[in-house]
Protein backbone atom coordinates (compact mmCIF):
# COMPACT_ATOMS: atom_id res chain seq x y z
CA UNK A 1 0.00 0.00 0.00
CA UNK A 2 1.16 3.32 -1.17
CA UNK A 3 2.60 5.44 2.00
CA UNK A 4 2.87 2.39 4.15
CA UNK A 5 6.15 1.81 6.33
CA UNK A 6 8.00 -1.38 5.35
CA UNK A 7 10.17 -3.31 8.24
CA UNK A 8 13.34 -4.80 6.11
CA UNK A 9 15.96 -7.04 7.62
CA UNK A 10 18.85 -6.24 5.84
CA UNK A 11 21.98 -9.04 6.62
CA UNK A 12 25.51 -9.54 5.57
CA UNK A 13 27.98 -12.41 5.84
CA UNK A 14 30.54 -9.77 7.45
CA UNK A 15 30.87 -6.00 7.17
CA UNK A 16 31.89 -6.21 3.57
CA UNK A 17 33.81 -3.87 1.27
CA UNK A 18 31.74 -3.12 -1.27
CA UNK A 19 29.02 -5.27 -1.38
CA UNK A 20 29.31 -3.81 2.68
CA UNK A 21 28.77 -0.02 1.46
CA UNK A 22 25.96 -1.01 -1.09
CA UNK A 23 23.76 -2.61 1.95
CA UNK A 24 24.60 0.13 3.91
CA UNK A 25 23.51 2.48 1.24
CA UNK A 26 19.93 0.61 0.64
CA UNK A 27 19.91 1.07 4.46
CA UNK A 28 19.93 4.72 4.09
CA UNK A 29 17.75 5.14 1.13
CA UNK A 30 14.90 2.61 2.80
CA UNK A 31 15.11 5.35 6.46
CA UNK A 32 14.99 8.15 4.19
CA UNK A 33 11.88 7.15 2.27
CA UNK A 34 10.11 6.35 6.00
CA UNK A 35 10.85 2.84 6.38
CA UNK A 36 12.20 0.59 9.20
CA UNK A 37 15.76 -1.46 9.07
CA UNK A 38 17.65 -3.77 10.94
CA UNK A 39 20.88 -4.15 9.76
CA UNK A 40 23.21 -7.18 10.73
CA UNK A 41 26.52 -8.53 10.30
CA UNK A 42 28.68 -9.87 12.70
CA UNK A 43 31.09 -6.80 14.21
CA UNK A 44 28.40 -4.43 13.90
CA UNK A 45 29.75 -1.94 15.87
CA UNK A 46 27.72 1.76 15.38
CA UNK A 47 25.88 -0.13 12.60
CA UNK A 48 24.40 2.47 10.43
CA UNK A 49 22.90 5.67 12.22
CA UNK A 50 18.98 5.45 12.45
CA UNK A 51 18.66 1.29 12.08
CA UNK A 52 18.25 -1.31 14.98
CA UNK A 53 21.96 -2.55 14.59
CA UNK A 54 22.11 -6.28 15.30
CA UNK A 55 25.52 -7.84 15.87
CA UNK A 56 26.17 -11.47 14.64
CA UNK A 57 27.91 -13.39 17.79
CA UNK A 58 30.20 -15.79 15.24
CA UNK A 59 31.55 -19.34 17.06
CA UNK A 60 34.99 -18.56 17.31
CA UNK A 61 37.65 -16.16 16.09
CA UNK A 62 37.19 -16.38 12.66
CA UNK A 63 35.40 -14.38 10.24
CA UNK A 64 33.75 -16.14 6.90
CA UNK A 65 34.35 -14.10 4.14
CA UNK A 66 34.08 -14.05 0.25
CA UNK A 67 37.40 -12.67 -0.62
CA UNK A 68 40.15 -10.99 1.55
CA UNK A 69 38.85 -8.04 3.97
CA UNK A 70 41.20 -5.92 5.30
CA UNK A 71 38.85 -4.92 8.17
CA UNK A 72 38.88 -8.73 9.28
CA UNK A 73 42.61 -9.16 9.97
CA UNK A 74 44.44 -12.25 10.60
CA UNK A 75 41.41 -14.16 11.40
CA UNK A 76 39.38 -15.00 8.48
CA UNK A 77 38.81 -17.63 5.97
CA UNK A 78 37.11 -17.54 2.77
CA UNK A 79 34.18 -20.18 3.34
CA UNK A 80 34.79 -21.41 -0.88
CA UNK A 81 37.81 -22.94 1.08
CA UNK A 82 35.87 -24.37 3.80
CA UNK A 83 34.64 -28.46 4.49
CA UNK A 84 31.50 -29.14 5.03
CA UNK A 85 31.32 -29.01 8.69
CA UNK A 86 33.38 -25.85 9.29
CA UNK A 87 30.64 -23.86 7.00
CA UNK A 88 27.95 -25.06 8.37
CA UNK A 89 29.22 -24.57 12.04
CA UNK A 90 28.25 -20.45 11.08
CA UNK A 91 25.09 -20.87 10.28
CA UNK A 92 23.09 -20.43 13.16
CA UNK A 93 25.21 -17.53 14.58
CA UNK A 94 23.23 -15.78 11.45
CA UNK A 95 20.02 -17.50 12.37
CA UNK A 96 19.85 -16.50 15.66
CA UNK A 97 20.31 -13.00 14.75
CA UNK A 98 17.73 -12.87 12.26
CA UNK A 99 15.58 -14.48 14.56
CA UNK A 100 15.82 -12.06 17.33
CA UNK A 101 13.86 -9.32 15.26
CA UNK A 102 12.11 -11.83 12.40
CA UNK A 103 8.74 -11.10 14.15
CA UNK A 104 8.94 -7.70 13.07
CA UNK A 105 9.62 -8.06 9.76
CA UNK A 106 7.88 -7.22 6.51
CA UNK A 107 11.03 -9.18 4.21
CA UNK A 108 14.47 -9.58 4.47
CA UNK A 109 17.32 -8.83 2.26
CA UNK A 110 20.18 -11.28 2.20
CA UNK A 111 23.80 -10.26 0.72
CA UNK A 112 25.94 -12.64 -1.14
CA UNK A 113 25.37 -16.21 -2.23
CA UNK A 114 26.92 -17.41 1.14
CA UNK A 115 26.39 -18.63 4.54
CA UNK A 116 24.20 -15.42 5.42
CA UNK A 117 21.48 -16.75 2.34
CA UNK A 118 21.22 -20.13 3.81
CA UNK A 119 20.55 -18.82 7.34
CA UNK A 120 18.22 -16.32 5.66
CA UNK A 121 16.09 -19.01 3.82
CA UNK A 122 16.39 -21.22 7.02
CA UNK A 123 14.45 -18.62 9.16
CA UNK A 124 12.13 -17.22 6.81
CA UNK A 125 11.05 -20.35 5.22
CA UNK A 126 10.27 -21.75 8.90
CA UNK A 127 8.17 -17.96 10.16
CA UNK A 128 6.52 -17.48 6.92
CA UNK A 129 8.71 -14.68 5.47
CA UNK A 130 9.11 -13.56 2.19
CA UNK A 131 12.87 -13.11 1.32
CA UNK A 132 15.21 -11.47 -1.92
CA UNK A 133 19.00 -12.24 -1.95
CA UNK A 134 21.57 -9.43 -3.62
CA UNK A 135 23.67 -11.93 -5.33
CA UNK A 136 26.89 -10.26 -5.64
CA UNK A 137 29.91 -11.85 -8.14
CA UNK A 138 32.16 -12.20 -5.15
CA UNK A 139 29.73 -14.68 -3.63
CA UNK A 140 29.27 -17.05 -7.00
CA UNK A 141 32.40 -16.49 -8.71
CA UNK A 142 34.52 -18.80 -6.29
CA UNK A 143 32.19 -21.81 -7.57
CA UNK A 144 33.04 -21.00 -11.26
CA UNK A 145 36.39 -22.79 -10.21
CA UNK A 146 36.01 -25.54 -8.31
CA UNK A 147 35.39 -23.40 -4.90
CA UNK A 148 32.76 -24.55 -1.94
CA UNK A 149 32.34 -27.57 -0.77
CA UNK A 150 28.92 -29.19 -3.08
CA UNK A 151 27.08 -29.70 0.35
CA UNK A 152 27.56 -25.91 1.61
CA UNK A 153 27.26 -25.57 -2.34
CA UNK A 154 24.17 -27.43 -2.57
CA UNK A 155 22.28 -25.45 0.28
CA UNK A 156 23.41 -21.98 -0.94
CA UNK A 157 21.42 -23.26 -4.47
CA UNK A 158 18.54 -24.10 -2.19
CA UNK A 159 18.57 -20.13 -1.06
CA UNK A 160 18.67 -18.92 -4.26
CA UNK A 161 16.25 -20.71 -5.71
CA UNK A 162 13.60 -19.94 -2.71
CA UNK A 163 13.78 -16.77 -2.81
CA UNK A 164 11.32 -14.27 -4.13
CA UNK A 165 13.66 -12.19 -6.06
CA UNK A 166 17.03 -11.83 -7.25
CA UNK A 167 18.85 -8.39 -7.38
CA UNK A 168 22.15 -8.17 -9.02
CA UNK A 169 24.27 -5.34 -9.88
CA UNK A 170 25.00 -5.83 -14.04
CA UNK A 171 23.96 -8.05 -16.19
CA UNK A 172 27.12 -9.43 -16.50
CA UNK A 173 26.65 -10.81 -12.65
CA UNK A 174 22.99 -12.37 -13.39
CA UNK A 175 24.01 -13.94 -17.31
CA UNK A 176 27.61 -14.44 -16.69
CA UNK A 177 27.98 -16.03 -13.08
CA UNK A 178 24.44 -16.33 -11.29
CA UNK A 179 22.66 -18.76 -14.42
CA UNK A 180 25.22 -20.58 -15.27
CA UNK A 181 26.16 -22.03 -12.07
CA UNK A 182 22.20 -21.98 -10.77
CA UNK A 183 18.99 -22.05 -13.52
CA UNK A 184 16.82 -19.46 -12.84
CA UNK A 185 14.58 -17.55 -14.88
CA UNK A 186 15.31 -13.65 -15.71
CA UNK A 187 11.93 -13.18 -14.66
CA UNK A 188 13.68 -13.48 -11.12
CA UNK A 189 16.27 -11.08 -11.45
CA UNK A 190 16.31 -7.22 -10.89
CA UNK A 191 19.56 -5.71 -12.29
CA UNK A 192 19.83 -2.51 -9.70
CA UNK A 193 23.33 -0.54 -10.21
CA UNK A 194 25.27 0.63 -7.65
CA UNK A 195 24.89 4.54 -6.56
CA UNK A 196 27.45 6.80 -6.12
CA UNK A 197 27.08 9.41 -3.17
CA UNK A 198 27.23 12.56 -5.44
CA UNK A 199 27.59 14.85 -1.89
CA UNK A 200 31.18 12.87 -1.12
CA UNK A 201 32.30 12.23 -5.04
CA UNK A 202 31.93 15.61 -6.55
CA UNK A 203 34.71 17.85 -8.71
CA UNK A 204 36.25 20.25 -6.08
CA UNK A 205 34.85 18.26 -2.98
CA UNK A 206 38.56 17.12 -2.14
CA UNK A 207 38.84 18.62 1.41
CA UNK A 208 42.38 18.65 2.87
CA UNK A 209 42.86 14.62 2.51
CA UNK A 210 45.63 14.93 -0.21
CA UNK A 211 47.24 17.63 2.22
CA UNK A 212 47.09 15.81 4.99
CA UNK A 213 48.66 13.16 3.18
CA UNK A 214 51.25 14.98 2.20
CA UNK A 215 50.82 14.21 -1.41
CA UNK A 216 52.05 15.57 -4.60
CA UNK A 217 49.51 18.08 -7.03
CA UNK A 218 49.56 15.60 -9.48
CA UNK A 219 48.85 12.27 -8.52
CA UNK A 220 47.17 8.69 -10.11
CA UNK A 221 45.30 6.71 -7.56
CA UNK A 222 44.39 2.99 -7.29
CA UNK A 223 42.32 1.98 -4.81
CA UNK A 224 41.67 -1.67 -3.88
CA UNK A 225 42.65 -4.46 -1.87
CA UNK A 226 46.27 -5.68 -2.46
CA UNK A 227 45.78 -9.25 -3.79
CA UNK A 228 46.80 -10.73 -7.20
CA UNK A 229 43.29 -10.88 -8.66
CA UNK A 230 43.13 -6.78 -8.31
CA UNK A 231 46.05 -6.00 -10.03
CA UNK A 232 47.84 -3.55 -8.01
CA UNK A 233 51.24 -5.35 -9.20
CA UNK A 234 49.75 -4.54 -12.85
CA UNK A 235 49.80 -0.69 -12.14
CA UNK A 236 53.04 -1.11 -10.10
CA UNK A 237 55.04 -1.78 -13.13
CA UNK A 238 52.95 0.50 -15.17
CA UNK A 239 54.05 3.46 -13.49
CA UNK A 240 57.86 2.87 -14.61
CA UNK A 241 56.36 4.34 -17.64
CA UNK A 242 54.77 7.88 -15.98
CA UNK A 243 56.91 8.12 -12.90
CA UNK A 244 58.74 11.32 -14.02
CA UNK A 245 55.01 13.17 -14.49
CA UNK A 246 53.22 11.90 -11.40
CA UNK A 247 53.11 9.51 -8.47
CA UNK A 248 50.92 6.57 -7.99
CA UNK A 249 49.42 6.17 -4.47
CA UNK A 250 47.35 2.94 -3.38
CA UNK A 251 44.38 2.92 -0.66
CA UNK A 252 43.73 -0.47 0.73
CA UNK A 253 45.46 -3.05 2.81
CA UNK A 254 46.72 -6.81 1.42
CA UNK A 255 48.62 -9.12 1.48
CA UNK A 256 50.91 -8.01 -1.05
CA UNK A 257 52.10 -4.56 0.28
CA UNK A 258 55.20 -5.35 1.25
CA UNK A 259 56.47 -7.19 -1.96
CA UNK A 260 54.56 -3.88 -4.12
CA UNK A 261 56.24 -1.77 -1.90
CA UNK A 262 59.48 -2.90 -2.72
CA UNK A 263 59.05 -2.26 -6.39
CA UNK A 264 57.61 0.91 -6.56
CA UNK A 265 60.33 2.68 -4.66
CA UNK A 266 60.33 6.46 -5.00
CA UNK A 267 57.57 6.19 -7.82
CA UNK A 268 55.11 6.61 -5.01
CA UNK A 269 53.23 5.50 -2.28
CA UNK A 270 51.02 3.43 -0.32
CA UNK A 271 48.37 4.74 2.18
CA UNK A 272 46.87 1.70 3.68
CA UNK A 273 43.18 1.18 4.42
CA UNK A 274 41.61 4.44 4.88
CA UNK A 275 38.22 5.98 6.14
CA UNK A 276 35.07 6.60 3.29
CA UNK A 277 35.82 10.15 3.80
CA UNK A 278 39.46 10.14 2.69
CA UNK A 279 38.66 7.57 0.15
CA UNK A 280 36.65 10.15 -1.49
CA UNK A 281 38.91 13.50 -1.10
CA UNK A 282 41.30 11.80 -2.60
CA UNK A 283 39.57 10.09 -5.57
CA UNK A 284 38.35 13.96 -5.99
CA UNK A 285 41.46 15.59 -5.70
CA UNK A 286 43.30 12.36 -7.72
CA UNK A 287 44.33 13.35 -11.58
CA UNK A 288 43.87 10.14 -12.61
CA UNK A 289 41.96 6.73 -11.76
CA UNK A 290 43.91 3.59 -12.69
CA UNK A 291 43.13 -0.01 -11.65
CA UNK A 292 44.02 -3.24 -13.70
CA UNK A 293 42.69 -6.07 -11.95
CA UNK A 294 43.61 -9.88 -13.36
CA UNK A 295 40.07 -10.68 -12.89
CA UNK A 296 36.59 -9.15 -14.73
CA UNK A 297 35.15 -6.72 -12.40
CA UNK A 298 31.27 -7.22 -11.58
CA UNK A 299 30.72 -3.88 -11.40
CA UNK A 300 33.73 -1.85 -11.01
CA UNK A 301 32.06 1.31 -8.24
CA UNK A 302 35.51 3.14 -8.40
CA UNK A 303 35.44 3.95 -12.23
CA UNK A 304 31.92 5.77 -11.18
CA UNK A 305 33.27 7.25 -8.14
CA UNK A 306 35.97 8.33 -10.05
CA UNK A 307 33.69 9.60 -13.30
CA UNK A 308 31.64 11.76 -10.17
CA UNK A 309 34.28 13.16 -8.69
CA UNK A 310 35.37 14.62 -12.15
CA UNK A 311 38.55 12.63 -12.14
CA UNK A 312 39.16 10.75 -15.56
CA UNK A 313 40.04 6.78 -15.36
CA UNK A 314 41.82 4.17 -17.33
CA UNK A 315 39.39 1.18 -16.76
CA UNK A 316 38.87 -1.80 -19.24
CA UNK A 317 35.99 -3.27 -21.40
CA UNK A 318 35.68 -6.60 -20.16
CA UNK A 319 32.85 -8.25 -17.06
CA UNK A 320 30.35 -5.46 -15.71
CA UNK A 321 32.68 -2.30 -16.46
CA UNK A 322 31.24 -1.13 -19.50
CA UNK A 323 27.73 -1.36 -18.06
Amino acid sequence: MEGSVIRVAIILLNAGRGSGEVARQHTTQLMARGNEVVFIHPGIGSGVEGAVNVDVQLPGKVTPVHEYLPSAGEGQKAVSTMGFEEAIAFVPSYERALERVIDGVDVVMGHHANLAAVAVANVCRRMGKPFVLFLHGTGIEPRHHGGYDDGVWAQIEGAIRAAEGLLVTTEYVRDSLVRPMVDVGLDRFLVLPCGVDLEEFHPGLGGDAAERFNLPDRYVICPGALTRVKGPQNVVSASKVYADRAHTVFIGAGEMREELEAELGDRGRFLGFVSAEDKAGLINSATLLVAAPEKKEHFGIIYAEALAGGTPCVAYKGGGVAS
